[in-house]
Parts: structure tokens; sequence; C-alpha cells
């Protein structure tokens, strides 16, 4: 697995830039309207979905854990693709699409990790990430009267931390390829 993440290092790295991107936005600026912020989660949740399912099937030989990967991916692809198509949705029902595209995407990011520990050093740095989306998932499910205002705040806080995450680990295995490169050439024949 770490040998697929490695050669993707980048793709993590751009979902964590878009989540930063996304993050700032939404914390900047967090009187924006539940309709900009629903188109703005169904873009951020599709383009994730589709770095994650990418990287599962084009590199799915020889890695257990690439359904993991995929079904992640394909969750926030149609949470994505359901959003847009129905963006009148109410603030409730939308904090809980959240809640629970983050609690299943941050338990699949700890499996990952875990599944790391013994190839790479940082692995934590994606249990971390997959920690802090339950925790942000659970949040959002126990306390869904927190109003619009601070949902805005708290997705954007949640986002740009997850970005810096993510952003950290895709460093992590851009070093840890360099460092390999036989085992990585090794994968890819």
């Amino acid at each position: 697995m770490v040998h697929v993440l490695a050669r993707n290092w980048w793709m993590i790295g751009l979902r964590g830039v878009i989540a930063v991107i996304f993050g700032l936005l939404t914390v900047l600026n967090p009187g924006i309207t539940l309709a900009v912020l629903i188109l703005l989660f169904g873009a951020y949740a599709l383009v994730y979905g589709l770095f994650m399912a990418i990287t599962a099937i084009a590199h799915h030989r020889g890695e257990p854990s690439w359904g993991i990967l995929l079904a992640g991916g394909v969750l926030s692809i149609l949470l994505g693709v359901l959003t847009f198509l129905m963006p009148g949705i109410t603030a409730l029902a939308l904090l809980y699409l959240i809640a629970a595209w983050a609690i299943v995407v941050g338990v699949s990011e700890i499996v990952a990790g875990i599944r790391l520990r013994r190839e790479i050093t940082g692995e934590w740095l994606l249990v971390l990430g997959g920690a802090l989306s339950v925790l942000f998932g659970v949040f959002l499910a126990l306390f869904p009267g927190a109003g619009a205002l601070a949902l805005t705040l708290w997705i954007g806080v949640w986002a740009l931390i997850l970005g810096l995450l993510l952003i950290a680990l895709a460093f992590r295995l851009r070093s840890w390829r360099r460092d390999h490169p036989a085992e990585g050439a090794l994968r890819t024949a």
C-alpha cells in the first residue's frame, strides 16, 4: 500500500491543498450562504472522491487495501453528486450527511494508516487525520443545533487541519519514495 501512496504522493498533497483552500475560504468568510456552502462541500467531496477512486483503481494490483480507498472514494463521489442534485436539502440533513461522510472517510484513513505503520514513518499523520474526521463527524451528529454559522466555521477548521495533515503526509511519502526507489520499481513491474 505504501508503494501506491508513495507513487501518488502528489495526489495526497493536492487533496490537502484543496482541503486547505476550502477550509480557509470557509473560515475567513463564515457568513457565506448555506447554498454556497452546499455547493462548495459538494465540489470538495466530488474532487476528493475522484482522487481517492483514481488512486485505488489505477494501482489495485497486488494491493489488498485498495478496496478501502475505493470505498471511501465512491462514497465521497456519491455524496458530492447527491449534493449537486439536491441543493435544497435542509441544513440539518446536510449536517448529518457531512457527519456520516466524515466518519466513514475517517475510519478508512485510520485503517489505511494502521496498515502503513510497518512500512513508513509518519503514518500517524493519516491516522490523526482519520481520527479528526471521525471526531468531527461525531461532534456534528451529537450537536446538530449548533447553527449554520457554527457549522460553517467547524467545517472550515476541520478541512484546514485535515488539509495540512494530508500535505505533511504527502511530503513524507515523497521522501519515502526517494529513499526506497528499488522497492517502488519492483512494485510497478
